[in-house]
């Protein structure tokens, strides 16, 4: 019996001649019915490309397929048209994307997305089309949602915007699912869950799971098979334990190596207070009725207090809507708040828009979608100038091009690249340049929400090493919001555990980690280092 998914010496390149960029060479590999198989490499390795090609959603004809051929049940997919091709798209073969907020509708209602799909492949009434979607609400975690089905896409968090990627995708219980990254805006908890619903849908609907990711965990945990790819090629294909067990390629060896470590540099003693928040609360008002009368408050931060030092990192943890990155909007007065918030020594929770301004170059955010936090119509060189602009830091055009020039030398990337575009760049690349972006306003504290989520694991490392560098480097209060603890590990000095915008638990990051004491903390661990625990009985940190 042949293969669900057969792919046969695959070529993918984009342009021609000297600037012919070639993607994919000469891939192989196949995916049977039941089967979970994963493709990892790194940043630009090649795998996204070789999922784009099997939905055939690639730009043609700047991309096109030199050779190769793409076998799904059977049918070739390189040559049928584009007609042909939606019957099978979102019906028989369908994808979850990397980042769920550029592939969501800003303009439409997460339940008008959903039921898209089922009218178009299963032509439901909208009545049966809305139970559809609360079933898959359900089905991915999210019954709370089935109450705010015309909430827009923003209005969630990342965690739940993945999670209403997924339920889209799984709308029509598709033969193959293509999973690209599908979990890297996940907290570990809900990552658990989606990884396990994921499994138990292969199994029962005997699906066949393409799994793309940069999580070697994951992979261990989720595939039977897996191949590894670089440059464009894939230099290793095996059962997932021989891989992992006996890896024969050095490139292989290098990923399995390559994950966070270490610890930060001690803060100096006497370092003094950059900022300090008591009794915040962010509440917003629910109105219900013709007059819109306020009729209780969902809490999303409800009495936290903090402080941060120069040089000094504080950890942010929790489920993904626990109220995190509110928190940090609401510290750089982006979000309305209550409660005491001093920066430097002033009191800034009564300043207005002016007296704010002047203090938002010594306070800046590094986002967690660096592509969506970058202007596809602006130069790298454009997106980090814009800030010097605004600030009136550097005195002509030839000064701000010696400061962009030095922060992106800083940051790891060659001053020669300022004047390409954002798409040109890889996700590790991008998150650099997005540092880089705050970094030239030579700030007192950065707010880091979620900055590795969507790179792989050795780029990880090389984030966290070059945050460490600037920390060290430039005095830097971080305030770093993630749901990647092990990340959390080597960046953060003390941490703060919240659920449902309260504090459940806070202290050094060595007591928190060893000791946990309350159980929500515990669980937290034990999701985020579940590999160790399942191989070893004991949960390692």
């Amino acid at each position: 019996m042949a293969p669900l998914l057969e792919i046969n010496d695959l070529s993918v390149s984009f342009g021609e001649g000297e600037s012919e960029v070639r993607a994919v060479i000469g891939a192989s590999m196949s995916i049977e019915r039941g089967e979970t198989v994963a493709l990892v490499g790194e940043s630009g390795s090649g795998k996204s490309v070789t999922a784009l090609s099997v939905m055939k959603l690639l730009p043609y004809p700047v991309a096109r397929h030199p050779g190769g051929s793409i076998l799904f049940d059977g049918e070739e997919l390189i040559d049928k048209a584009e007609g042909e091709m939606r019957v099978i798209r979102g019906n028989r073969v369908a994808m979850i994307f990397q980042e769920p907020l550029n592939s969501l509708n800003p303009l439409h209602s997460i339940e008008k997305q959903i039921r898209e799909v089922l009218e178009v492949h299963k032509r439901l009434s909208p009545a049966a089309a809305k139970a559809r979607v609360e079933e898959l609400l359900d089905l991915v975690g999210m019954s709370e949602a089935k109450s705010r089905l015309h909430a827009m896409p923003h209005e969630f968090s990342g965690g739940q915007q993945q999670r209403i990627m997924i339920a889209m995708a799984l709308a029509n219980e598709p033969e193959l699912l293509i999973a690209d990254e599908p979990t890297t805006a996940l907290d570990v908890t809900v990552q658990a869950q989606v990884l396990k619903l994921l499994k138990e849908l292969t199994q029962k609907m005997n699906m066949g799971l393409f799994l793309i990711t940069h999580d070697l965990g994951i992979v261990r945990r989720m595939a039977d098979r897996v191949n590894v790819m670089t440059e464009g090629r894939i230099v290793e294909q095996g059962s997932t334990d021989a891989v992992f067990d006996n890896p024969q390629h050095d490139y292989t060896r290098h990923l399995l190596a390559a994950e966070p470590k270490g610890h930060p540099d001690p803060v100096a003693e006497g370092a003094r207070e950059v900022m300090s928040a008591e009794d915040v609360r962010v509440w917003f008002p629910i109105k219900r009725g013709v007059i819109r009368r306020t009729v209780g408050h969902i809490k999303a931060v409800d009495g936290i207090t903090l402080s941060i030092r120069e040089g000094h990192t504080l950890g942010i943890v929790g489920e993904s809507g626990s109220g995190k990155s509110t928190l940090g909007r609401a510290l750089l007065r982006l979000d309305s708040s209550t409660g005491g918030i001093a920066f430097q020594g002033h009191d800034i929770q009564s300043f207005g828009w002016k007296e704010m301004r002047p203090l938002r170059r010594q306070m800046q955010i590094v986002f967690q979608d660096p592509f969506g936090s970058m202007s596809p119509r602006m130069s790298v060189f454009q997106v980090i100038e814009e800030g010097l602009l605004v600030h009136g830091l550097g005195q002509s055009y030839e000064d701000r091009r010696r400061l962009v020039a030095e922060v992106l030398g800083e940051v790891g990337l060659d001053a020669e690249t300022m004047d390409r575009y954002p798409h040109e760049f890889s996700g590790g690349q991008r998150q650099r340049i997005c540092v880089a972006r705050a970094l030239v306003l030579r700030p007192k504290l950065m707010v880091l929400d979620e900055p590795t989520s969507a790179l792989d694991m050795s780029v990880q490392a090389q984030i966290v090493d070059l945050l460490r560098e600037l920390q060290v480097a430039h005095k830097l209060a971080y305030l770093f919001i993630s749901h990647d603890l092990k990340v959390v590990r080597a960046l953060a000095h003390d941490l703060i555990v919240i659920k449902d915008g309260r504090v459940v638990e806070a202290g050094t990051a060595d007591a928190v980690f060893d000791k946990p004491e309350k159980d929500y903390t515990k669980a937290l661990m034990k999701a985020a280092f579940q590999l160790e625990a399942d191989e070893s009985g004991v949960v390692a940190v």
